[in-house]
């Protein structure tokens, strides 16, 4: 069965501004601007109520359809967050033997990863556009990977994550790496 017509709504918080041509979103903040693009997807996208919110719309769409526009509506939400408060990720280094070394060098743009399994190689890893890496203040052994994009952020802790997997040995036992502690909108 088609449903003839659905419509989401978002409101924008106050102090951002955003711009929508051609189902391309731009929203800028005080953390810089965030740009999107919803060309793939069969909806209609424009600003009411004089800039105030959201709409999104959609026609003749099955259920599974409609799921993309609160889909949508939830990308936009969290492109308000990210130009607000930006988004932080908390890493972990777990080592049962030899401790894990994270050297944070480029200015928070690289992550070096030494004696890990005892291995001599270094890991670097690069962080991606907009997303700055640092050690947590507080807890000892603990990363703390910031930047306005979820995406980005969320990847760049993903790629540190994945640099230390360990090989050819049983991963019940050996339970060393860099693990994702928590998520979410940073405290300010």
């Amino acid at each position: 069965m088609k449903t003839l017509c659905q419509e989401e709504t978002i409101k924008v918080p106050k102090g951002i501004k955003i711009t929508i041509k051609s189902k391309i979103v731009e929203v800028t903040g005080k953390h810089g601007s965030l740009k999107r693009d919803f060309k793939h997807l069969p909806i209609e996208l424009w600003l009411a109520n004089g800039g105030k919110e959201v709409k999104a719309r959609m026609y003749f769409a099955k259920s599974k359809q409609l799921s993309m526009l609160r889909s949508v509506c939830s990308h936009i939400a969290n492109l308000f967050e990210g130009v607000q408060k930006k988004f932080e990720y908390r890493l972990r280094l777990v080592y049962a033997h030899f401790p894990i070394n994270a050297n944070i060098v480029n200015g928070g743009k690289t992550v070096e990863i030494r004696n890990f399994i005892g291995e001599k190689i270094v890991r670097t890893v690069h962080m991606l556009p907009g997303v700055t890496c640092e050690k947590s203040a507080t807890t000892k052994d603990e990363l703390v990977v910031s930047g306005a994009d979820i995406e980005l952020t969320g990847r760049s802790s993903a790629l540190i994550h994945q640099s230390c997997l360990v090989k050819d040995k049983d991963i019940r036992k050996f339970l060393d790496g860099i693990y994702v502690s928590s998520h979410g909108v940073k405290e300010e």
